[in-house]
């Protein structure tokens, strides 16, 4: 079994903001995600109300060309104007055709 070395790129954001996000990841080469409700606390302070909506966690596995387009992408367009942070971990994966 060969593992393959590729980027674990994590996307903590708005709920509102899903699909945008999605569609986003998507456009510069992902070739799937897993979204999965977040919370917590941050430089913003913890969300007010519910009615501001629930956090999400988008994760994607993907080579490092694009994860790199991805990090740019937020930094053009979201992380100055939502609260949203996104961070990269190096991983090994099985099956690394799936990813690529």
């Amino acid at each position: 079994m060969a593992l393959v070395s590729l980027k674990l790129v994590t996307i903590i954001a708005e709920g509102f903001l899903e699909e945008k996000l999605v569609r986003e990841v998507r456009k510069l080469g992902a070739k799937g995600y897993t979204i999965t409700p977040a919370r917590g606390e941050g430089s913003r302070g913890v969300r007010a109300s519910e009615w501001e909506g629930n956090n999400i966690r988008l994760e994607t596995i993907v080579s490092p060309s694009v994860a790199e387009k991805i990090l740019n992408r937020l930094a053009e367009v979201y992380f100055a104007n939502y609260a949203v942070i996104a961070f990269v971990e190096n991983v090994e994966v099985v099956r690394g055709e799936k990813y690529t």
